[in-house]
This record gives structure tokens, sequence and C-alpha cells, in this order.
């Protein structure tokens, strides 16, 4: 499952139980939206590896509160 299948509400409950960084937050709010890595890399004006950095830690913040 994608970040951009979620529901509106169970995105706001994501972010307010996983404790994101700043970054972590515009990474998921920007994947939320179905935005590619590269897309995404280009709007936070980031390197791709960063983006996977964040990617990583954004999904295993998200495993540990489902």
């Amino acid at each position: 499952m994608q970040l951009h299948d979620f529901t509106k509400p169970e995105l706001d409950i994501l972010l307010s139980l996983c404790n994101f960084t700043y970054d972590e937050r515009q990474y998921f709010s920007l994947r939320s939206k179905g935005k590619s890595n590269v897309q995404i890399a280009m709007e936070m004006n980031v390197s791709e590896s960063k983006v996977s950095v964040l990617a990583r830690k954004v999904k295993s913040k998200i495993k540990r509160v489902l």
C-alpha cells in the first residue's frame, strides 16, 4: 500500500502518532500527494539519496505505529 492510498483521516492519524521530524513530515506530505522521489528531491532541494533516507525513516516509523 502506498501513502497516497490512505484516506485523509488515516494520514492525519499517522502524522500525529509517528513523531516525524520536519523533513520527514515534508516528505510524508509530498509522497501522500503521489509525488515521486525525484519530484520530492527537486521540491525539497535535496539529493535523491537524502530522499531515500527520509523514505526509509518514514516507513520505519509508520510500521511501528501500524
